[in-house]
């Protein structure tokens, strides 16, 4: 698979701009916003994994709109950008960080272009990291073809929403994929596909600032209102009650405990790919 350069939304002096642009090459996409509202928008409509906002461009007007980027959206981390030093550009990193702003890039010197490029050295989303860092270790044992399965659908599965794509993804067949997962007692590829899209929406719900509406489209459902019979149909439950009662650890945990821990001895004989995909066998 290609990995998607990771997104960058920013808010930056015209000179930051330009540098950022000229560094970029590919390791990151920068989204060049003019105001924390439009960022804010942003990051409400899809994947960001890092905000940039120069402190010289933070105005009383615009640091209104901080707190409520750096709180409704916690996943996703703001980070405050000074290119040269004044007694303003000082003040204006003493108000960001009273709005909540953790973390300073001193684009001045190559040690913040490190930090920069470490900030977004994983293409992956933070809620990929976490599933994959609680799921991975459960799957010791298991051949290297079940072990790709599982990882595709986790950094997938937020715009995969069929099997037929995500076996397209893996390169192999769906009746195929579909029919050793029949063979060896496990339950469906589509069963997983539509836990691990679930994870991923309790993470997002979590987020203040996206709606219900906003994380039925970030998943790919073709409404909210189809977001909302998906859960009645797979949990029983309205997104509402979704929301207020399942939190993303304790999904995660359900998830581990109903899907893979009474599976492992299967999980262990389990080769879905085609024959072409290496597999080293158990490790």
């Amino acid at each position: 698979m290609t990995a998607v350069a990771p997104l960058i939304a920013t808010v930056l002096d015209p000179a930051d701009r330009s540098r950022l642009d000229a560094a970029a090459q590919g390791r990151f996409r920068p989204l060049h916003a003019d105001s924390v509202r439009e960022v804010i928008r942003v990051v409400r409509e899809g994947p960001i994994n890092a905000v940039l906002l120069s402190a010289g461009r933070m105005d009383r007007s615009e640091l209104q709109g901080v707190p409520k980027l750096v709180y409704g959206f916690p996943g996703v981390p703001t980070v405050a950008v000074v290119s040269g030093h004044s007694a303003d550009a000082t003040a204006r990193l003493l108000d960001l960080g009273a709005c909540g702003v953790r973390r300073i890039l001193d684009l001045n010197n190559r040690a913040g272009w490190q930090e920069l490029r470490a900030l977004l050295g994983d293409p992956t989303t933070g809620v990929a990291c976490a599933i994959l860092a609680r799921v991975m270790p459960e799957l010791d044992g298991v051949p290297l073809q079940c072990r790709t399965f599982f990882e595709a659908t986790i950094r997938a599965a937020p715009s995969i929403t069929t099997v037929r794509a995500l076996a397209q993804r893996l390169g192999v067949s769906s009746s195929t994929l579909m029919s050793k997962f029949f063979r060896a007692r496990l339950p469906s590829p589509k069963r997983y596909l539509a836990a691990i899209r679930l994870l991923y929406a309790a993470a997002l719900l979590a987020a203040p600032g996206l709606s219900i509406a906003d994380v039925a489209y970030r998943l790919e459902f073709s409404s909210p209102q189809s977001f909302g019979r998906h859960l009645r149909s797979v949990l029983g439950i309205t997104a509402v009650d979704f929301r207020c009662r399942v939190g993303f650890d304790a999904a995660l945990e359900e998830f581990v405990a109903r899907l893979i821990v009474p599976y492992r001895g299967s999980l262990r004989a389990l080769r879905p790919l085609n024959h072409g995909v290496a597999d080293l066998g158990p490790r």
